[in-house]
């Protein structure tokens, strides 16, 4: 029997960590990779070298595969659907993807579902903006560009309405990138729940975890959120399946949500931020945390085969990520990181050092949530070149 061939564009870390559960599954791995040393293109043999924009190179990518997937949403809707319709299946498909790449569409389909979401409008003008902002509590609003933004990329708080004229002037060109506005959403904090669901509809939900971030970048992952209400827990949960499948979403989608206080004084209840339809960063923590992890589950969810088991693996997991380093190589640390905590889980993801950069994490598993917190940050810190308790350096790159 030929094992399955699932075809994967994008050459970045999350693509590389989805090798080792391809090898374990029996399945051929083929990856577009933007660059022949990109961090994916090191560990996976078969990495054809293209951009996801190029027709020829997808056309040559999905030949003789059983699946095409992503590991970023960045690839053109009308390409998806020719390959859609060629014969080989694209999981998630062009009409769910285009939720996690249009803000102004994601929010008007989510509204349609009942979804809770931050208070919005799309913006055209200054008028635009200034109507919105003249509804907001504090007077001050976010402003987002509808596509292409990222790690707290194409993302600005303004507080007067000429404050995001560039970017009006910008969409109103064309082929601009359209611009909405959100409410400030007074959130505690951020959560994120990861569902995957497969073609027949089976739908497996990770535990609800807490996302700490540094500007607008995830730095840890606590699993699961501490102190989570109940009420709140089931809603987060409730509204990732409902998403995935009001969207139709096939593979691993994972949903970054605002906290916010319930106003007459229950639980706290969540609003939907962003929607990531691939592994993602808040679900690295499964890697040694599930029984299952986000990778393993994503491909066998795209190749329509029974979801495993999420129950985790021990009562916390801390998931650190290493933002830059004033190391050459992160492999020189790898010696003190091992000395100092054996237990602690390091995947590097091969990148050229840059400050900032999303370069790899690390996962501490235990019984003790502040142990457990403390290992991993000790342990990133090693890897950032740093003693632990320093802080970081300064993310810049928005990767």
């Amino acid at each position: 029997m030929n094992a399955p061939v699932v075809a994967v564009v994008g050459g970045g870390q999350l693509a590389r960590m989805m090798a080792p559960a391809a090898t374990a599954l029996g399945v051929h791995l083929r990856v577009l990779v933007e660059s022949a040393t990109g961090s994916a293109a090191q560990v996976v043999v078969d990495a054809p070298v293209g951009a996801a924009s190029d027709e020829d190179a997808i056309t040559a990518l999905v030949a003789g595969a059983d699946v095409l997937t992503f590991e970023h949403e960045h690839v053109p809707g009308a390409l998806l659907d020719r390959i859609d319709g060629s014969g080989v299946p694209v999981r998630p498909g062009a009409a769910a993807l285009v939720h996690a790449q249009d803000k102004i569409v994601m929010r008007r389909r989510l509204t349609e579902l009942g979804v809770p979401c931050p208070r919005w409008a799309p913006v055209t003008t200054r008028e635009d903006l200034a109507r919105f902002l003249a509804g907001s509590a504090d007077g001050t609003a976010v402003v987002k560009t509808a596509r292409g933004g990222y790690d707290g990329k194409g993302v600005r708080v303004v507080a007067a309405d000429d404050e995001a004229d560039d970017w009006l002037a910008a969409a109103a060109r064309p082929g601009g990138v359209p611009v909405l506005v959100e409410e400030k959403v007074p959130f505690t904090r951020e959560l994120a729940a990861l569902v995957a669901r497969r073609p027949s509809g089976e739908v497996r939900t990770w535990p609800v975890v807490e996302s700490v971030q540094r500007d607008g970048v995830c730095a840890e992952v606590v699993a699961p959120a501490p102190d989570l209400a109940e009420d709140t827990r089931a809603q987060a949960l409730d509204v990732a399946v409902r998403v995935a499948e009001g969207l139709g979403v096939v593979g691993v989608l994972a949903v970054e949500l605002f906290e916010v206080p319930d106003a007459d004084g229950g639980a706290p209840r969540v609003l939907v931020n962003e929607l990531a339809m691939r592994p993602h960063n808040s679900g690295h923590w499964t890697i040694d945390g599930s029984v299952t992890s986000q990778f393993e589950q994503h491909l066998r969810a795209v190749l329509d085969l029974p979801l495993g088991d999420v129950t985790p693996r021990a009562p916390w997991t801390v998931m650190a990520n290493v933002l830059g380093s004033t190391l050459p190589e992160l492999t020189d640390a790898l010696p003190a990181v091992a000395a100092l905590d054996p237990g602690a889980k390091v995947q590097l993801y091969g990148k050229e050092v840059r400050p900032g950069r999303k370069l790899a994490h690390v996962n501490v598993s235990g019984d003790d949530l502040a142990q457990v917190r403390a290992r991993a940050l000790a342990a990133a810190a090693l890897l950032r070149g740093e003693q632990p308790g320093q802080d970081g350096p300064t993310r810049t790159d928005g990767e």
